[in-house]
């Protein structure tokens, strides 16, 4: 479902990503993962075309992402840190998302909305949102337009363990439904009944790309964090 061949993206002599080559299959969930300053940000923009791809190609659905903008209405997306006009309310701010998506389609998925009860909340204005609200309201713009692509920010952080594993269900209920997952995250404990797979970053490279599974049986660990660690000890 994505493909990336060859990609590599310098900001000035910055080399931040170096001739990354990745697929990425449907009904999969996979952890994007390193240490800060690794890339896995500047993927994530690549693949929405927030950073322009100069060197190198990306595939989403067999379509160059070059060629037209259109693939990102595959993908629904959900930042570390969500900016919305303060002025708005969250009513107002998902059907200001709603009208800039210029979709016909009405197939929406309110189903977060509904588990994290916005729907009581929807008149207070999104600057006196707390920081898990306002990751709440991004979780649910994330998985509205029922996308195939779903790519998820640091999706726990700010989050109170109840609302943290509602939106697991949901990514769990969704990978199922054949839809790929991309979750970068620095708690893996949290999602190791989540991942199908794991790619390791560091300095623009990627140093492992395995199925969750065959991490574990290759390290003899029974969690996902435990077995990285194991690997990055006989890489370094």
């Amino acid at each position: 479902m994505i493909e990336i061949k060859n990609l590599t993206k310098k900001f000035n002599r910055f080399t931040a990503l170096q001739n990354v080559q990745l697929q990425f299959n449907t009904g999969n969930a996979i952890a994007l993962i390193g240490p800060n300053g690794c890339g896995k940000t500047t993927l994530i923009k690549c693949i929405l075309g927030l950073n322009v791809v100069e060197e190198g190609q990306i595939f989403v659905k067999g379509e160059n992402i070059n060629d037209s903008y259109q693939y990102r209405k595959s993908i629904g997306y959900m930042p570390q840190i969500g900016r919305y006009p303060e002025n708005l309310s969250i009513e107002q701010t998902i059907n200001m998302v709603k009208d800039a998506r210029n979709t016909k389609e009405h197939n929406y998925d309110y189903e977060l909305l509904e588990s994290f009860e916005l729907e009581k909340l929807y008149q207070k204005k999104m600057r006196t949102l707390s920081g898990g609200t306002t990751q709440k309201v991004s979780a649910v713009l994330a998985f509205l337009f029922n996308p195939d692509i779903i790519i998820l920010d640091e999706p726990t952080a700010g989050l109170d363990p109840l609302a943290a594993e509602i939106l697991k269900q949901k990514i769990i209920k969704e990978k199922n439904k054949g839809k790929l997952i991309l979750i970068t995250s620095h708690l893996l404990s949290e999602l190791d009944e989540i991942l199908t797979e794991v790619v390791f970053m560091n300095e623009g490279k990627v140093l492992v790309h395995q199925s969750a599974q065959d991490l574990k049986t290759q390290t003899g660990k029974d969690k996902i964090s435990e077995g990285i660690i194991s690997i990055l000890k006989t890489i370094q």
